[in-house]
């Protein structure tokens, strides 16, 4: 399976960090699943299975912090706003609806979103920059039709 950047940072991060998931540790979280079958969009179709957690002690499984999810679709977002100003933005509101998600269904910590926000925004405005600095000193060597016409990946 492919795995991007942010995914194996991400996972570093989970290593690190080393934090349970809500569901993991405390009794009486809500879970709320989608139904299992194959292929998974015929799940939204199906009725959600919602229970409540009973730790059990046991070593767990898979890490809270940070959310993948958040990070990734909060990173989409902000690329989309950059080069869709007009309505690039709106990419935010299913961006925060995932974030939400990720409490609602108990896999996150609020401040695991919250901080898996601030992940997602700064990575990509490192990597938003890097890239326009790139550009404004390479592209014209490579792209130099493209680069006179988009003298800036990032100006309107």
């Amino acid at each position: 399976a492919d795995v991007s950047d942010a995914d194996v940072a991400a996972a570093a991060l989970k290593q690190v960090a080393d934090r349970p998931r809500p569901h993991q540790v405390l009794d009486g979280v809500r879970m709320v699943e989608l139904a299992k079958v194959r292929p998974r969009l015929l799940a939204l179709g199906k009725p959600l299975i919602i229970r409540s957690s009973k730790p059990s002690g046991k070593d767990v499984e898979g890490r809270s912090f940070p959310s993948s999810h958040t990070i990734n679709t909060i990173s989409v977002a902000l690329v989309a706003t950059c080069f869709y100003r007009r309505f690039g933005w709106l990419a935010f509101i299913p961006a925060l609806l995932v974030g939400w998600s990720r409490i609602y269904t108990g896999s996150h910590w609020p401040t695991d979103v919250a901080t898996s926000i601030l992940i997602g925004l700064g990575a990509t405005l490192l990597l938003l920059c890097g890239l326009e600095s790139l550009w404004r000193r390479a592209g014209a060597r490579f792209l130099p039709a493209i680069q006179r016409e988009h003298p800036s990946l990032l100006s309107a």
